[in-house]
């Protein structure tokens, strides 16, 4: 049932999420710019956009030259990833607690995974599956919720344990109910470095200035506690 209600809350979400997600400050401003950063080349790059929402990552990584496939477990977000590329990509309905059958071994120079980790109880099957699916010293680039700040905003009492949550989000038009996993830090570099890893850069990132204009409350908060976390991995 908890898979299910992350599917329905992006399948009731997605016509907005789509509309707002090229300026919703903290996509924009805060994650884009700082996991784009961890990106080295783009140029005839082949990349699999993992958990690809409504494109727009594939969209930025095609205009400056990369070579995407992306899927995502909503359907609908899938359409909008479709639509904006306009038949640019390859793009698909997957669901990240199975294997990427449909994908030979070593296919993929980077694999990018930007705030969907987190919808999943067990990264171990993930993240082995991107190791499998990357070539030799491919990069893996995730961001996720910070552990400290989810800790804090979710006011767990058990900091070493990997917990169900749920939040009601607001930004996007709507207010919708959201249910994820909350986990420690531990939990976010453990299954990548025994899954064939080894981490090259982790950033607690800060968001870029045009995100002051949108929204003054959040850019102070962020600059004084990061809510985001930002990982590039080597495949070993």
């Amino acid at each position: 049932m908890f898979k299910e209600k992350i599917v329905a809350a992006y399948e009731d979400l997605a016509d907005s999420y789509n509309a707002l997600i090229d300026h919703k400050p903290h996509n924009a401003y805060y994650d884009r710019p700082n996991t784009l950063k961890l990106i080295s080349e783009f140029k005839g790059i082949h990349i699999l956009d993992a958990a690809c929402g409504p494109g727009k990552y594939a969209e930025i990584l095609m205009e400056m030259g990369a070579i995407v496939t992306g899927f995502d477990i909503s359907p609908k977000m899938v359409a909008h990833a479709k639509e904006r590329n306009k038949n640019l990509g390859n793009f698909f309905v997957h669901d990240m607690t199975h294997p990427l059958d449909m994908i030979t071994d070593s296919s993929f120079d980077t694999v990018v995974c930007a705030l969907a980790m987190h919808y999943l109880e067990d990264w171990n099957l993930a993240i082995q599956e991107f190791h499998r699916v990357l070539k030799p010293n491919g990069t893996l680039v995730v961001s996720v919720e910070h552990p400290f700040f989810e800790y804090l905003y979710f006011k767990s009492k058990k900091y070493f344990d990997v917990e169900p949550v749920k939040a009601t989000w607001g930004g996007f038009g709507k207010r919708i109910k959201m249910h994820s996993y909350r986990r420690p830090l531990n939990e976010c570099i453990q299954p990548i470095t025994s899954n064939g890893f080894y981490i090259d850069q982790l950033v607690e990132p800060k968001p870029v200035p045009e995100f002051e204009k949108r929204d003054p409350r959040h850019f102070k908060e962020l600059n004084e506690f990061p809510g985001f976390m930002h990982i590039r991995a080597i495949k070993r």
